[in-house]
């Protein structure tokens, strides 16, 4: 591990309660956070969800505003930094392409299908590492966190190509963009990832998930 790497796990150690208070302090405090965590650090998968829960505790539950943060973040990166967050991103879709994840968005939702299912995932991710994790672990944990249907939050595919344009200038995307590195790595979410897990018929998923069945499935 690097000496830089190893400064910034002790600044994030010492900074752990942050979040929390800087929501009473608002935007600026959040600027200031953010500038911790961005420093000419190895991006790793904390600062990944560092980044990510910075963004989500500004926003307030306004997803333009969660979308801007992130890539106020992201644009004083460096542009390899910037690259990794996209693979890094996109390692987290591949790995909640599972059949719990399918059963839970069909509970919730009442139906699935490829576009609302990727955007859910991108949802899940936006949320923070707490509340992925559980839902990796166990999906009926989204119970006590979703409060209504048809949760997405596809802008989360476009922040780090955002981004880099702004910290290139550049307005056209090429093979040198995020996404396209990322792919060049096999990071391919629609063709790339196979969905994991067992498959399940609809009168499993009452028993599957009981907690997420009694708030949202049918009466």
């Amino acid at each position: 591990m690097s000496c830089c790497n190893n400064e910034y796990e002790a600044k994030l150690a010492a900074e752990q309660a942050w979040p929390v208070q800087a929501l009473a302090g608002g935007v600026q405090s959040f600027a200031v956070f953010r500038s911790l965590i961005i420093n000419s650090v190895e991006m790793n998968k904390t600062a990944f969800w560092q980044i990510i829960e910075s963004a989500k505790a500004e926003a307030q539950g306004d997803q333009q505003v969660q979308e801007q943060a992130l890539i106020s973040s992201l644009e004083k990166l460096d542009l390899e930094q910037i690259v990794e967050f996209e693979c890094i991103l996109r390692e987290y879709l591949i790995e909640a392409d599972h059949y719990n994840i399918i059963a839970a968005q069909k509970i919730i939702d009442g139906y699935v299908s490829d576009d609302p299912y990727l955007y859910f995932r991108c949802w899940l991710i936006g949320q923070g590492e707490t509340v992925f994790t559980n839902a990796l672990h166990t999906p009926d944990s989204l119970a006590s966190v979703i409060e209504d249907p048809y949760q997405d939050f596809e802008a989360l595919l476009y922040v780090a190509t955002e981004a880099f344009g702004k910290r290139t200038g550049r307005t056209e995307e090429d093979d040198s963009f995020p996404r396209a590195l990322a792919s060049e790595r096999g990071l391919n979410y629609d063709f790339g990832s196979e969905t994991k897990g067992e498959d399940w018929t609809e009168n499993q998923l009452p028993k599957m998930l009981p907690k997420l069945w009694k708030k949202f499935g049918p009466i």
